[in-house]
């Protein structure tokens, strides 16, 4: 697990404090989703927070249904939401990357017992061929949009490199990847353009959310070779359902 500062560690945990509260839920999960769960956080980037909750069993019967969403709070510090049990269940059914990446967050604020249950059940749910395309669809687009000019925003190369790397981490072991880049680097890059990557990482970690660079040519080759290596993967997988009877009994047991 990585830990955060004491003082923004205690103010998040002091807010998922104040949804129990306020919204009368029970955080199941609370972790950090972004570019700090990724390893590679500029110095002004802000705390993205997920969590899932649950509910008291009578506010699942209502005639007038709650939000199956909470937004609790987004600023520049802070980017703080969460999904319902009920939600997170159907978006585990698809297979939803959010619900992978959430579960395997090396940055957890609060967790209570139902919280490993729901890894496993997430990891019994994963199926390749929706990852694959969900990875190779962000990485078309990051590259498509960002990557472009002879001058890019830095942190454009991970948001196009990372689904890549994720992409092919699915392919090669059939499960969720990392979150941790430096666990897709290490395992998924081709070894000669580790120092480029190291490199890059060095000056986001110390670059503004807002720092402009030259483009990589060797990385720009290597991002459009594996889309297209990829995208014959994610062709080739196999296909599957979920089975809802597991997915009906976790929320039954978690609510009652």
């Amino acid at each position: 697990m990585t830990f955060e500062p004491f003082d923004i560690t205690a103010q998040i945990k002091n807010k998922l404090a104040q949804i129990e509260f306020t919204e009368n839920a029970q955080v199941i999960m609370a972790v950090e989703s972004g570019s700090r769960a990724w390893g590679f956080a500029s110095p002004d980037s802000d705390y993205d927070v997920r969590f899932i909750y649950v509910r008291r069993p009578e506010d699942y019967i209502r005639l007038n249904p709650l939000r199956d969403v909470i937004e609790w709070q987004l600023d520049d510090v802070y980017d703080v939401s969460g999904w319902d049990l009920q939600k997170a269940l159907r978006l585990t059914y698809d297979s939803n990357p959010s619900i992978h990446e959430w579960c395997a967050s090396p940055i957890i604020y609060k967790e209570n017992r139902l919280a490993e249950p729901l890894r496993k059940l997430a990891a019994e749910c994963f199926i390749p061929k929706k990852s694959l395309y969900h990875y190779l669809s962000m990485a078309h687009h990051n590259y498509r949009t960002y990557l472009v000019d002879d001058k890019v925003r830095i942190k454009k190369y991970f948001y196009a490199l990372r689904p890549v790397l994720a992409a092919r981490w699915v392919a090669d072991n059939g499960t969720a990847p990392p979150m941790l880049f430096d666990d897709l680097v290490r395992v998924e890059l081709r070894p000669d353009l580790l120092p480029v990557v190291e490199e890059l990482v060095r000056v986001k970690k110390q670059t503004s959310e807002l720092g402009i660079g030259p483009k990589i040519p060797e990385l720009d080759a290597y991002i459009r070779e594996q889309m297209d290596l990829m995208q014959t993967a994610a062709d080739r997988a196999e296909n599957r359902k979920n089975d809802w009877n597991r997915l009906e009994e976790f929320f039954r047991e978690a609510v009652l």
